[in-house]
């Protein structure tokens, strides 16, 4: 559905002059600082796919949505979405992109939302039926009639981000490409946009690529993931592959009946287990599962008292995020 081979992207800015007459000599300057957005990206997605898309800021991550896109030509390299080139088959392609910048709006800032959704339909070629019968299907599963009447100026950063999402998909869409759709968002919109975006996949089997800071949307919606950094793939695959690649500890409470005894310093030190804090019954441990399963570090932790209660917590899914970063 969407293939990426060995893509890559160089952005030149002119050398800045200094001294008398810097700007006009900065204009007519040959010379050039090249800087490598992309260094060799390759990558394939499937359809029905929903793909996580992280990175830390000037990763590359936004640059590679534009050249999917056909906003940006790549320096080197092969881009196809359906069989066809973004850059040459623009028309053709874009008839089968949904694309939402969650910090740029694609609606008319002073006109009301569905009069942005009524220009919308006559440059996507949507007839007056389907347009009818999509917008009412969206309007339900996004609440917009709440504010339709309401020009794009005055709406809530979440009311603009639901109407921009039924703008990307008013013209039933293949493929959406969302770039930061819940920047900003409370609590409350970030749900509302999740529950949508997720329906759209499981439900009407769109492929979607996301690229959020938020490691909550990537969780609760994304079945792979791919982390960009310094403008290159770092990994590719599932969030529980990416926890066991990383290898974090995982943090376990216990609490015993009555009193427990530690192992001597020598005993500890050979095993993949590190005591936290100890209090009371109360005892909290870390344990690499990469090194010791879960069955042998409750047999370990029964050996030093009566058991009462276990509870385990992996690590966030952010600080895995920050350890590949």
């Amino acid at each position: 559905m969407i293939h990426m081979k060995n893509i890559r992207k160089e952005f030149k800015t002119p050398v800045v002059r200094e001294g008398r007459f810097s700007g006009l000599r900065t204009l007519f300057s040959r010379e050039y600082i090249t800087k490598e957005a992309v260094r060799g990206i390759s990558f394939e997605i499937d359809r029905g796919e929903f793909v996580g898309y992280i990175g830390p800021n000037g990763a590359g991550k936004s640059t590679t949505i534009k050249m999917l896109s056909g906003i940006l030509h790549p320096t080197s390299g092969e881009v196809s979405i359906g069989g066809l080139n973004p850059h040459v088959d623009r028309r053709k392609v874009v008839k089968g992109l949904g694309v939402v910048f969650g910090q740029r709006s694609q609606l008319w800032w002073d006109l009301p939302v569905k009069d942005s959704y009524d220009i919308l339909a006559k440059m996507y070629s949507v007839d007056d039926i389907d347009k009818r019968r999509r917008l009412g299907q969206l309007s339900e599963l996004l609440d917009l009639q709440a504010f339709w009447d309401t020009p794009v100026r005055k709406l809530s950063l979440g009311q603009r981000m639901r109407s921009d999402l039924a703008a990307a998909m008013l013209h039933d869409p293949e493929i959406l490409f969302l770039d930061e759709p819940t920047i900003g968002l409370d609590v409350n919109a970030k749900r509302s946009i999740r529950e949508f975006l997720a329906r759209l996949n499981q439900e009407f089997g769109k492929t979607i690529l996301l690229t959020t800071h938020d490691m909550d949307d990537i969780e609760q919606l994304c079945s792979r993931v791919m982390v960009i950094n310094h403008g290159a793939v770092t990994y590719d695959g599932s969030i529980p592959s990416l926890r066991e690649t990383i290898g974090l500890p995982t943090l376990i409470t216990v609490t015993y009946r009555g009193t427990f005894q530690v192992p001597a310093a020598s005993d500890l030190a050979q095993l993949p287990i590190s005591i936290i804090s100890a209090e009371g019954s109360t005892i909290k441990v870390t344990a690499n599962r990469r090194e010791i399963n879960t069955l042998e570090v409750m047999k370990k932790l029964g050996e030093w008292g009566e058991l009462d209660d276990i509870e385990m917590k992996d690590p966030d899914f952010e600080e895995i995020i920050h350890k590949v970063y």
